[in-house]
């Protein structure tokens, strides 16, 4: 919680649920991840806050941009940000997309099998390419599925092939998993890219890039690793694995950016128990999984949870969201501490919500309002 937020809140009283972002957080955390790993050139992923005075601010910082579609492209290039500071960073993109980036300028693009290089090839011809790798992810809050990227060992056939089809053959990426709390995580992430420029410069391709990837955490309900403590260890794990000579690097931070940056204000619309003897009190808020917070699904993402009432004495409490969806449930598994005060229209504060909040929030499921955004 900032004191501009606060202000804000206090001053307009806004009905509903709704998200309050901060920029100033925002653009610290930038200068912090500039300083952390000067060398390296960030491109801020999209997808966790697209909204337009995010991306206006960091692309006047000189922030580069992650995307994933060509809306994404759009938003981006409507900031005055060049082409050449957008990654089309999607490894599963249609054709007349790819085509559609290209007319506007993009020029990098990730892949990580044969087909979608050949994709690549014929909608953006002479672009450059990185192969997305596998990573176990082992330490992160929100681990990632073999959805994206393919084993090291395929990646020089990919992007072999796209040699021979006329692309520039730039690189390799990876993603060692969203809030990642483990500061050497990218050690054999690393080691992995570095194995496979050895091998394409055996076939005689020179690599010249690695990307490597979000997965840098916003502080929740305990306590993470500072910026710095990741820009060190990753720094140290790029010298190890490949010597003296470096490869350009790339880091694509969402969550770390902006998560910590918005507060979600919200309300009790309903406390209950299930039975006369129930020891756990249900708490219904104005807000679920289908408002905004989807990333509490499995209980991956704990937010913490401020009420007025917070001195009081505490119980534990089921929290739940307030459409008819059964799976609209966010916190049952364990259980927050709630005052045992708290009452229905009471007010409660999400804090560490400034990511993949509103994204996940696009439809008016059940009749109730996409989660509004204000940023100050």
């Amino acid at each position: 919680m900032t004191d501009r937020i606060r202000d804000f809140l206090r001053a307009n009283r806004p009905d509903g649920p709704c998200l309050v972002v901060d920029l100033n957080v925002v653009r610290g955390n930038y200068q912090r991840f500039v300083r952390a790993m000067p060398d390296t050139r960030i491109y801020y992923a999209v997808k966790a806050n697209p909204a337009p005075e995010v991306l206006n601010t960091l692309a006047e910082l000189g922030s580069s941009f992650d995307t994933a579609s060509v809306a994404e492209i759009q938003m981006v290039l409507a900031t005055g940000a060049a082409p050449d500071r957008i990654s089309y960073g999607n490894t599963i993109k249609k054709e007349r997309d790819i085509a559609r980036a290209y007319q506007l300028g993009i020029r990098l693009y990730a892949v990580d099998c044969v087909a979608e290089v050949e994709k690549v090839a014929r909608a953006a011809p002479g672009s450059q390419v990185f192969c997305r790798i596998l990573s176990d992810g082992a330490g992160a809050e929100w681990p990632l599925s073999k959805k994206f990227g393919c084993v090291p060992e395929m990646a020089p056939d990919v992007l072999e092939h796209a040699h021979h089809l006329g692309l520039v053959a730039y690189g390799v990426s990876f993603h060692v998993g969203s809030q990642q709390v483990n500061t050497e995580a990218w050690d054999s992430a690393l080691a992995s890219a570095a194995w496979v420029f050895r091998r394409m410069a055996e076939r005689g391709i020179q690599l010249k890039m690695v990307n490597m990837g979000g997965g840098f955490p916003t502080r929740y309900l305990r306590q993470v690793p500072e910026v710095n403590a990741y820009g060190t260890s990753i720094t140290n794990a790029v010298r190890a694995h490949f010597g003296n000579d470096l490869p350009e690097t790339i880091i694509e931070p969402g969550r770390g950016m902006v998560g910590d940056a918005g507060i979600i204000k919200a309300e009790v619309v309903l406390i209950s128990k299930k039975s006369e003897d129930d020891r756990v009190r249900w708490v219904y808020l104005d807000i679920g999984k289908f408002g905004g917070l989807a990333e509490t699904m499995d209980e991956a993402i704990r937010y913490p949870i401020l009420t007025e009432r917070d001195a009081d004495d505490k119980e534990p409490c089921v929290l739940a969201g307030p459409t008819c969806d059964s799976v609209d449930v966010l916190y049952e598994k364990t259980p927050y501490d709630l005052p045992i005060s708290l009452e229905i229209g009471d007010e409660v504060l999400i804090e560490g919500t400034g990511a993949y909040t509103t994204t996940y929030s696009a439809v008016a499921f059940n009749g109730f309002e996409p989660l509004r955004a204000y940023v100050i």
